[in-house]
Order: structure tokens, then sequence, then C-alpha cells
């Protein structure tokens, strides 16, 4: 959670110095923003493949549990097509494809940005975030009344780092390799995604 705050505090500082012009015009004029997004990319290949042991942990989970990826893919975009009826100023697209960052909030707001504005790049970051924190806050009462396998699909693409140690807590370290699994998939699904519902 310190992290989230960290990059909400470091948008709160960008938003003002934009906001009061302490920024040089280099900086507001540049494409600058999708070498961050490249250097992100290959932060998260050099993470998934810095693991040498990642692919035989992969090997030992259930079957039935490997489909857990895609039911929170599913439920995720089902719930945003939903919540986009009650947006009239916001169409399908938009709540999809900020649903699609499943909790990873640097990689999905720098390509919303991209494609939709800031305005939406920063209504991503925010939801994101919001994802990741409520992920991390409410994990027993995840578990409580949803099941063990709750804090994974509700942290998203964050249940690969941020939020496994709550998982590892609340829900067992049996559910580790799983949590890791999922938010490996999630991960990879995000740019492709948030990409397709930007440009849909």
């Amino acid at each position: 959670m310190k992290g989230s705050i960290v990059i909400v505090c470091l948008f709160i500082l960008g938003v003002v110095c934009g906001f009061l012009d302490l920024l040089p015009e280099f900086l507001l004029t540049g494409n600058y923003s999708i070498y961050a997004l490249c250097a992100l990319m290959v932060c998260v290949g050099m993470t998934l493949g810095h693991d040498k042991d990642i692919i035989k942990k992969f090997r030992s989970l259930d079957p039935k549990m490997a489909a857990l990826p895609l039911m929170t893919i599913t439920g995720t975009l089902v719930g945003c097509a939903i919540i986009s009826l009650f947006m009239s100023n916001r169409s399908l697209s938009d709540c999809m494809a900020v649903g699609s960052g499943f909790g990873y909030y640097s990689l999905s707001s720098i390509f919303i940005t991209e494609y939709k504005g800031a305005e939406m790049g920063t209504i991503a970051l925010l939801s994101n975030i919001l994802r990741e924190m409520s992920a991390l806050l409410l994990a027993p009462l995840f578990v409580r009344y949803f099941g063990k396998l709750a804090p994974i699909a509700a942290g998203g693409a964050t249940s690969l780092d941020t939020t496994l140690p709550a998982v590892a807590k609340f829900s067992g370290k049996d559910f580790l390799v799983l949590s890791m699994f999922h938010g490996a998939v999630i991960d990879f699904s995000v740019p492709f995604l948030v990409r397709f519902f930007c440009t849909f």
C-alpha cells in the first residue's frame, strides 16, 4: 500500500507542477510517456524471466485453478459493462479500457492516456490504484465472505507482487503459486486488452 500512496503523491505533484507552469516546455510537448511505457514492458519481462523456477511452479497447479485468471478477466469486464449502463458521459469502450488495467495502474494509465487523453488516463490511474488498495485492505473480509480465492481475484494483476503478502496471510501459503500464476497471466493480458478497448 505504501507504493500506491507514493504513486498518488507523485501524480499530485505532477498535476501541481503542470498547473503552476513549473515544467520546461520540452517535457510537455515531447512524447515521453511512450518511452516510460516501453521501459515498464521491459521491467515486466525481466521480472518474469528472472524467476527460473516459474514454469515448474505453474506446472504444479491444479488445472481447475488455472482457469482463475480467465474468470477474473471475465468478471471484471462484465462488471465494467454493467457500470457503463449508468454512466451517460462514458462509453462502453471507455469503461472496459479502464477495467482492463486490472490494478496495473502504471502500465494501463499510460496506455489509456496515449489513446484517450489525460482525463481518461487519470481515471484509469485512480481506479486501478483503488482496486489494489481495496484488495490489500479488505483481504480478510474477502476471505471471510467470498472464500480464499477472493483476494487473488480482487488483486488482479497485483496478485503477482503487491498483494501477494495479503494472499499469504489471509488465504494461506498454499495459494501463493496460484496467486503468482494469476498475476502473471493478467499482467500479460493488460497491454493487449487495454489497447483493444482503446481502439474499439
